[in-house]
C-alpha cells in the first residue's frame, strides 16, 4: 500500500514539474523574440551605456589601406598618339587608426563628431617599399591644361612658358610616398601665390595628403534614443543637410548613414545606404545574399551595376554628369575641377570600351568588386572590403606643347581597398552576448517545451496503468468464485447415492 502511494505522488509531481516546464517554454516562445529585441535596441544605440558604444567610439576592427598604382610602361609613345600601356604595382598597405573625437550629444537626439585618422606603412603586408619610384601622368600638368582648352592662345602660351620653366612635364617619376603623401611642386607655390582659392591645400600635394592625420568633416548622426527608427542616419555633414557639387537634388542629398553601423533587424529587401566625404556623395549597396563569418549569421550587400552609371543608362545618375562612358563617375567638381572619375577597379561593371583603350587591366569580379558583410539583428558590420579607382581623363591640349599627341581617354592613376574583419575580444564578445545567448535562449524554449510535455505524460500513463490493474483484480476475483462454486456442486454430486443406470453406465466403461 505504501509503495504505490509513494509512486502515486511521485507521478503526481512528475506532472506538476512538467506543467512548470511547458508553461515556461510556451511564456519563452512568446516572450524571448521581444526580449532579444529590447536588448539589441539597448545596445546598439549610441549611448556611453550600450554595448556598442565603445565599438562605435573607436573601431577595434583593425583596418588597412592597399594601394595599387598603374604604372605608365609607354609615356613617349602616349605622346606620340599611342595607347597607354600600364602595369599594376603593389599593393602598399597601410594600417589604419581611427577614433572619434569632438563627441557632443546634442538635445534633438543627435551627435556631432569627428573621426580622427591615421596611416602607418605595413612593410611586412606590402609588395615594395613607399621609396619605390612610378611613372604616372602628372596630374596638375594635365588638370592645368584640360582647365585651359577654351582659354585664349596667350593664356595657353603663358601656361606652356610656366610648365617650361619649373621643369612640368605631361608624366612624372616620383616615389610611392610622394604620391600619396605629398611633394614640393613649384607649379603648386606660384598657383597659390595668385590664385589662392584655387586648390584646397597649401604646399605639398600628394593624393592622400587630406586624409593622414585628418578627418572627414563634422558627422551630426541620429542616436536613436528618443526615435529608435532613424539610428545611425546622418542629420547634417558640416552643418549641411545636403552638398551642392551636383546639378540634381536627388544627387545632392546627404542619405544613410556614415558608414560604420546601420540600423538593426534587417531583411533580404534592406539596403545599406551611406554618405562618402570622399566620394562627395551617397551610396548605396544592395543584398546579395547570406553567409557566415566566425560563426555569426551575415547579409553579403554589394554595390549595383547602377553605382557608377552614366545618365543614359540610369537616369537618376544624371546629376552626376556631364559624363563619359557609363561605369565612371565625374568628381572633377568636388577635386579642385580636376578631370578625376570614380570607378571600380580596371573599370569592372563598366562600359568594356573604357578597358580596351587602356592595355594592361584585367576587370574580374573576384577582384575588383567591393563588399559589406553585415549581422542583420544588429546592422553591425563583421567583413568588409570597399574597393574604388581613381582615373584621369587625358587629351592633347592644342597650344600646350606638353600635351603633345595624347589621344582622349581615362587613364587609371591608382585603385585601393579599405578591408576590416572583426576579430580577437571583440569578435567573441559579439558573439557570446549577441549571437550565443539568443541562440541558446532559442533552443531551451523548445527543449523546455518538449520536456513539459514528456513529463506531463507520467501521471496520464501512471493513471492509465492503475485503472488496468484494478481492473484485472476485479475480472480475477471474479472468475474465481464461479470455479469455487463449480467445485462444491461436483462434491456434492458425489455424496448423493447413484441410480442403477448410472452404475451400469460405469461399468460399462
Amino acid at each position: 500500500m505504501g509503495g504505490r502511494s509513494g509512486a502515486r505522488w511521485a507521478a503526481a509531481a512528475l506532472g506538476v514539474l512538467g506543467l512548470l516546464c511547458a508553461v515556461l517554454g510556451a511564456v519563452m516562445i512568446a516572450l524571448v523574440p521581444s526580449l532579444i529585441e529590447q536588448q539589441v535596441v539597448k545596445n546598439v544605440r549610441i549611448n556611453p551605456q550600450s554595448l556598442s558604444f565603445s565599438m562605435w567610439k573607436e573601431i577595434p576592427v583593425p583596418f588597412y589601406l592597399s594601394v595599387y598604382f598603374f604604372e605608365v610602361i609607354n609615356p613617349n609613345e602616349i605622346l606620340k598618339g599611342e595607347k597607354p600601356l600600364v602595369q599594376e604595382r603593389g599593393p602598399y598597405v597601410y594600417r589604419e587608426f581611427r577614433h572619434k573625437v569632438n563627441i557632443t550629444f546634442n538635445p534633438n537626439d543627435t551627435v556631432s563628431f569627428r573621426e580622427h585618422r591615421r596611416f602607418q606603412f605595413q612593410p611586412d603586408r606590402s609588395r615594395g617599399s613607399e621609396s619605390d619610384y612610378i611613372v604616372l601622368p602628372n596630374i596638375l600638368v594635365l588638370s592645368a591644361a584640360m582647365m585651359m582648352e577654351h582659354q585664349s592662345s596667350s593664356l595657353k602660351l603663358l601656361l606652356t612658358l610656366a610648365f617650361s620653366t619649373f621643369g612640368e612635364r605631361a608624366f612624372m617619376n616620383r616615389t610611392v610616398g610622394e604620391v600619396m603623401w605629398g611633394y614640393e611642386d613649384p607649379l603648386v607655390n606660384l598657383i597659390n601665390k595668385y590664385f589662392p582659392d584655387a586648390f584646397p591645400f597649401k604646399g605639398k600635394f600628394g593624393l592622400f595628403s587630406q586624409m593622414n592625420n585628418s578627418d572627414s568633416g563634422v558627422f551630426t548622426v541620429f542616436t536613436g534614443m528618443q526615435n529608435f527608427s532613424r539610428i545611425h542616419l546622418v542629420d547634417k555633414w558640416n552643418g549641411l543637410s545636403k552638398v551642392s557639387y551636383w546639378h540634381s537634388e536627388g544627387c545632392n542629398m546627404i542619405n544613410g548613414t556614415s558608414g560604420q553601423m546601420w540600423p538593426p533587424f534587417m531583411t533580404p529587401e534592406s539596403s545599406l545606404e551611406f554618405y562618402s566625404p570622399e566620394a562627395c556623395r551617397s551610396m548605396k549597396l544592395i543584398y546579395k545574399e547570406q553567409g557566415v563569418f566566425e560563426g555569426i549569421p551575415t547579409y553579403r550587400f554589394v554595390a549595383p551595376k547602377t553605382l557608377f552609371a552614366n545618365g543614359s543608362v540610369y537616369p537618376p545618375n544624371e546629376g552626376f554628369c556631364p559624363c563619359l562612358e557609363s561605369g565612371i563617375q565625374n568628381v572633377s567638381t568636388c577635386r579642385f575641377n580636376a578631370p578625376m572619375f570614380l570607378s571600380h577597379p580596371h573599370f569592372y561593371n563598366a562600359d568594356p570600351v573604357l578597358a580596351e583603350a587602356v592595355l594592361g587591366l584585367h576587370p574580374n569580379p573576384e577582384e575588383h568588386s567591393l563588399f559589406l558583410d553585415i549581422h542583420p539583428v544588429t546592422g553591425i558590420p563583421m567583413n568588409c572590403s570597399v574597393k574604388l579607382q581613381l582615373s584621369l581623363y587625358i587629351k592633347a591640349i592644342r597650344g600646350i606643347g606638353q600635351t603633345g599627341k595624347i589621344e582622349p581617354v581615362v587613364l587609371p592613376l591608382l585603385w585601393f581597398g579599405e578591408s576590416g574583419a572583426m576579430e580577437g575580444e571583440p569578435l567573441r564578445t559579439f558573439y557570446r552576448q549577441l549571437v550565443l545567448v539568443p541562440k541558446v535562449l532559442h533552443y531551451a524554449q523548445y527543449v523546455l517545451l518538449a520536456l513539459g510535455g514528456a513529463l506531463l505524460l507520467v501521471p496520464i500513463v501512471y493513471q492509465v496503468r492503475s485503472q488496468e490493474r484494478c481492473y484485472l483484480f476485479w475480472s480475477g476475483g471474479k472468475k474465481g468464485s464461479e470455479d469455487k462454486e463449480a467445485i462444491q456442486a461436483y462434491s456434492e454430486s458425489l455424496m448423493k447415492p447413484a441410480t442403477k443406470g448410472t452404475v451400469l453406465q460405469e461399468a460399462r466403461l
